[in-house]
């Protein structure tokens, strides 16, 4: 044996020869072929030609499991190997070692660029057939470890047996292991540059176990027919923009629980299936008028108390609900019936988990070393490292993953700020200026285009949505005007600003009517979204009824005239579960909402509201098509301070669809209330917040409104008005007699 040879077989054995390949598997040798087996549970390994059936048996060349045999055969050949184990135990398979990569070097090329668009298809596992045997090839980046194994139930967990060989210097790691089948369970087992041995997690896999088991599942992307192809087709075709979005934002595993019949249950309850909440929430949402379903990540997490926002598996949707199937299912039966879904997804950070992203081969491969840029300390969370290739390229193609596999709508990009600002959270010295000594991150800056861009290349329609609090200029522009190219941005300073409002007494909203009216000087910088989202119903800020001051009728006529002006405001809508039938309690990540307070009249009249709210918002284009521009939107009075009400216009793009909102912010109610008319018309009030169907005290107009030649609030005419307490009114004029608008002004 040449003493290279000798040498690559030691490190082998030992755990450090980053080609295996190199001497295990079969090999041409002066005129014959030699076959070579590591096994440390074999006591016995036979080498059986598969066309002729003919068995060669192995020579035990060290007791710690080398096995070689030289047989004497002009070309390779086809073969198998037996394996008597020490216990006895018989068993055969096609040896890993006798197949070329599954991933080629043009992959690793695009990989180590950032420009693999579709890596998961590479890396991570993959059932495949490669030369009529079927098995799951693996490859994994790990560029600074000394061995990459995979472990699983295969192979006793013993990282000795299939060894991984790295392919050239791309850090990227390859087997192919014939006989896996969907469902087995494996890891990474992971030599570090110090010696250490790291369990990993596959940062590729599509499934995994349920937590708290952290391992990751073999499993087939392919199993699912998808029945969506009218709804692809027509997205493909219509942009959001000028299209009504009502958002219901949902956390799958606390919108709707079932009894658990585990004696060891912690609450007796537990979340239902994705196949169950497609039966459930899914009607739910369509009946009650929503266009959208967002979901709280959905993607593999340990932690139940994170929500979802610390991952550990960006490609796994969690097991907690089911399948990736069952999943796929879900989405599926969304569309059929008009939902899109938006996901929320996490590129700011990843938790520290040992079996997850973390130091994965030892170094900080996904971080950065330095903990002033690779780490949250208020999260206690690392952050990706976007400077790096293969990081970036992780990302991006993630994005794209649920885009291609599972059809979604759209995704809600999280802690954007967090990205964007290298001294976010973090005070003088616990951050490093980029090279121009400003605290932007310009690697985040880019990563966000190229994310950007990337999607909208091959989904042009879908929605990118930024969760941004800071004034960030350009967060929906184009990237090549400058900006950062999402669709859309959640307006942050309005959902703070509103929510501080309606929590104050009425008798104080005077003092502050700004908190309502400010958000018109930027409402169209960006394409936003109003969002009263999970984030304000957690940690101590009540529940969104509970906010409201005053009696037990005050919150609920607060919430529903409060609910109303959300409506009324330009851009698009989302609203946390729970909010739309007054749970009064904040929401609880392992409990059901209290759905049994629809048995009490005025949650149940709340309810229909709200229903009814979504209904005519998705019934009236001046709600909806021109959110994002001046022309949709006109002030009428905003500086009533004394009785705190606000009145307003807003337009589709045909000049006759419009609609008047005036909105009351204190208990008193007014009979003869005047407030300015954009036309010499009659005016009949379409909405009211204050019907006694929906648990008001019916101060309606129920009478059409002709228009007087009284100048008021800059116009040329005027309407007086009833005005109920704590409300939302809104009046359609009639335009059917003017021909353009220019009629009156």
């Amino acid at each position: 044996m040449r003493s290279e040879t000798a040498s690559l077989i030691e490190l082998t054995i030992q755990g450090l020869n980053k080609n295996p390949h190199a001497v295990l598997g079969m090999h041409s040798l002066d005129g014959a072929v030699v076959v070579r087996v590591f096994n440390p549970h074999s006591q016995k390994v036979t080498v059986r030609d598969v066309h002729s059936g003919r068995c060669y048996p192995m020579e035990k060349t060290d007791e710690r499991g080398f096995f070689e045999a030289v047989i004497e055969a002009p070309d390779l050949f086809a073969y198998q190997l037996v394996h008597t184990t020490t216990d006895g135990a018989s068993y055969t398979v096609y040896d890993p070692y006798a197949f070329l990569p599954t991933v080629s070097d043009y992959d690793t090329y695009l990989f180590n660029q950032g420009n693999h668009h579709r890596i998961y298809e590479k890396l991570g596992c993959h059932l495949r057939e490669v030369n009529g045997v079927k098995g799951a090839s693996f490859a994994v980046w790990a560029p600074s470890a000394q061995r990459v194994s995979v472990v699983g139930s295969f192979n006793q967990w013993d990282g000795r047996i299939h060894q991984m060989r790295m392919l050239g210097s791309s850090g990227v790691w390859e087997l192919f292991i014939p006989g896996l089948a969907p469902g087995d369970l494996y890891k990474y087992e992971i030599k570090t540059p110090s010696g250490e041995l790291y369990i990993k997690a596959d940062p590729f896999a599509f499934y995994a176990e349920k937590p708290p088991q952290t391992a990751s599942r073999v499993y087939d992307m392919d199993d699912y027919q998808w029945h969506d192809e009218e709804w692809l087709a027509k997205r493909a075709k219509e942009p959001v923009y000028d299209k009504p979005v009502n958002i219901y934002e949902v956390h799958l595993g606390s919108w709707q629980q079932e009894p658990d019949p585990d004696p060891d249950s912690e609450t007796g309850f537990r979340p239902l299936s994705y196949r169950q909440l497609a039966e459930r929430l899914i009607p739910y949402a369509k009946k009650m008028g929503y266009t959208h379903l967002e979901l709280l990540p959905v993607m593999e997490h340990p932690y139940d108390g994170s929500w979802g926002y610390q991952v550990t598996g960006y490609y796994a949707v969690t097991s907690r609900y089911g399948t990736p199937a069952d999943f796929k299912y879900f989405v599926d039966k969304c569309h059929e019936n008009g939902l899109g879904v938006i996901l929320d997804w996490v590129p700011a950070h990843f938790p520290k988990d040992g079996h997850g992203l973390a130091r994965f081969d030892g170094t900080a491969l996904y971080e950065h070393e330095d903990k002033r840029k690779g780490e949250h300390l208020e999260w206690g969370t690392h952050v990706f490292n976007y400077g790096r290739h293969e990081v970036r390229n992780f990302l991006v193609a993630n994005a794209l993953f649920w885009f291609d596999k599972y059809h979604v709508d759209g995704l809600r990009v999280d802690a954007v700020a967090s990205m964007l600002y290298l001294d976010y959270c973090r005070k003088p010295g616990e951050w490093i200026p980029n090279e121009y000594g400003g605290r932007e991150n310009l690697e985040a800056v880019e990563f966000l285009r190229q994310l950007n861009t990337t999607v909208y290349r091959y989904y042009p329609n879908v929605m990118m949505i930024a969760e941004e609090s800071t004034a960030w200029p350009k967060v929906t522009a184009p990237v090549h005007e400058g900006g950062l190219g999402f669709s859309h941005k959640w307006n942050m300073g309005w959902m703070n600003d509103f929510l501080r409002y309606v929590s104050m007494d009425s008798v104080y909203r005077k003092y502050h009517q700004n908190l309502i009216t400010f958000s018109l000087m930027y409402a169209w910088s960006e394409n936003f979204i109003l969002v009263l989202s999970h984030d304000e119903v957690v940690h101590g800020k009540k529940s969104l009824l509970d906010k409201m001051p005053g009696d037990y009728w005050q919150k609920f006529a607060g919430l529903r005239g409060a609910l109303g002006y959300f409506m009324g405001h330009p851009g698009k809508k989302l609203l946390f579960m729970g909010g739309e039938f007054g749970q009064f309690i904040e929401w609880k990540y392992k409990e059901s909402l209290d759905w049994h307070l629809l048995g009490y009249p005025m949650h149940e009249k709340l309810h229909d509201y709200v229903a009814d709210l979504n209904h005519f918002y998705l019934n009236e284009p001046a709600l909806y098509q021109i959110d994002s521009h001046y022309d949709g939107f006109e002030w009428i009075d905003c500086s009533d301070t004394e009785h705190s009400i606000v009145s307003f216009i807003r337009k589709g793009k045909d000049w006759r669809d419009m609609l008047v909102f005036v909105c009351n912010f204190t208990p008193a109610a007014h009979d003869n209330y005047r407030i300015g008319a954009p036309l010499d018309t009659v005016y009949t009030e379409v909405f009211n917040s204050d019907l006694e169907q929906y648990g008001g005290s019916h101060v309606v107009n129920d009478r059409p409104m002709k228009a007087e030649p009284v100048p008021w609030h800059g116009k040329s005419w005027s309407i007086v008005l009833k005005i109920p307490p704590l409300a939302t009114i809104v009046l359609r004029p009639d335009t059917s007699k003017f021909r353009n608008p220019s009629v009156e002004q």
